[in-house]
């Protein structure tokens, strides 16, 4: 495997399921004046761009070989964070679950934190949303303003849907050969409910120096952006974080069709050496 240069940066990555308290998360520990956290950013975007340019499918890749990739990888990485004072970045995208390997290679001492929930959850969150904004219709289904509950839950949890893409890549992640030791799944509902246990398990998994946050305070502002999207509230949190009880929108059967999808939960599927907080 190529080797890379050392950066002046520690990264990890935030990945997982939507609507799975990401942004939550990243709020948190941005708390944290050692780190830099946020909502999903461009990074891996660039970096699949610039994997589909440097393959066959170019003329030009005969002139690149994979320590030159490598080195290109990881310098969007650097430089995108150049300017950045944290110790540690943690880089947020749900698609970092489908590419451990490529992690693994350019940034050996990295992490991954997959934010999960049960995906009837989900589901409900994504249409509470759409049925909040219903006079801007949302991104996320690109701008339709027709359909149903029934086919945007069909859509979202396809191959190729939201919902259904980020659930694939995290089934690759925690069966794959690189995910011990680097792989960690933070469930929601216990992350609202235990915060300061859910915290102090990953400031160990990322062998990083206690830290004391203030859960009552909690701020991200990304409202800006999520109008832009057409879906107000997306990446909108409470400031104090804690657990709600709230019953479901969806309809029954809908409901129950996504119960028992959180593997993670499953003791036969489990997988002892990847801690699930």
């Amino acid at each position: 495997m190529p080797e890379t240069a050392p950066s002046t940066h520690r990264y990890h990555f935030i990945s997982g399921l939507p609507r799975s308290g990401s942004t939550l998360l990243a709020a948190i520990l941005s708390q944290n004046p050692r780190f830099s956290a946020g909502m999903s950013s461009p990074v891996a975007g660039l970096v699949h761009t610039l994997l589909h340019e440097m393959s066959g499918q170019n003329e030009f890749s005969v002139f690149i070989d994979n320590r030159q990739r490598a080195a290109i990888l990881r310098g969007i990485v650097d430089h995108y964070y150049a300017d950045n004072p944290a110790a540690v970045v943690l880089d947020t995208n749900r698609t970092w679950c489908g590419k451990l390997p490529l992690l693994s290679t350019l940034f050996p001492e990295s992490k991954v934190i997959a934010c999960v929930r049960e995906l009837p959850w989900i589901i409900d969150s994504i249409e509470r949303l759409v049925r909040r904004n219903v006079f801007e219709p949302s991104s996320i289904f690109n701008y339709s303003a027709g359909g149903t509950v029934y086919t945007r839950s069909n859509g979202l949890s396809g191959p190729e849907g939201l919902v259904g893409q980020a659930y694939d890549a995290l089934k690759e992640a925690y069966y794959g050969e690189q995910a011990a030791g680097r792989l960690i799944l933070v469930q929601y509902e216990h992350l609202v409910s235990h915060p300061e246990k859910t915290l102090q398990a990953l400031y160990a998994f990322l062998e990083e120096p206690q830290y004391p946050h203030d859960l009552d305070r909690v701020h991200f502002d990304a409202e800006a952006y999520d109008r832009k999207a057409g879906t107000p509230g997306l990446h909108c949190i409470r400031p104090r974080v804690e657990a709600v009880e709230r019953a479901t929108i969806l309809p029954p059967e809908l409901f129950q069709r996504f119960r028992g999808d959180a593997f993670w939960k499953d003791p036969s599927q489990a997988r002892k050496e990847i801690p699930v907080l």
